[in-house]
């Protein structure tokens, strides 16, 4: 789950709520994401996306896996605590808003993301 904040010049920020991406991302942790096309993603990117079941209200973290025919499979990488494409299926193109670039756990510790292969 995420709590996001108004996008600006193609930029957005958004508050990770949750367990399901440990070790990469923790629950009250920032990521800086870009806006991008679902043709943008690369397996292994961490993506922001509406949940496909709750289009209106959520948005989702999960890592991109694999490109499907119905879309892209999203998993969170802790697979015990997580509601992802395991549970809900590929997630259709037009709900993948943004890449997640960087991770900002507090005020002084800036780290990149970086992309399972």
């Amino acid at each position: 789950m995420v709590a996001s904040v108004r996008p600006h010049r193609g930029w957005s920020v958004h508050r990770v709520s949750g367990p399901s991406m440990v070790p990469a991302l923790r629950d009250g942790d920032f990521v800086l994401a870009r806006r991008l096309g679902a043709a943008g993603v690369r397996s292994g990117d961490v993506v922001v996306a509406r949940h496909p079941l709750r289009a209106d209200a959520l948005l989702v973290v999960k890592r991109a896996v694999r490109r499907t025919d119905g879309g892209w499979w999203l998993e969170g990488d802790n697979a015990f605590v997580t509601s992802d494409s395991r549970e809900f299926g590929a997630v259709p193109d037009e709900l993948i808003l943004a890449r997640a670039v960087l991770r900002l756990r507090d005020p002084l510790r800036v780290a990149r993301i970086p992309r399972k292969r």
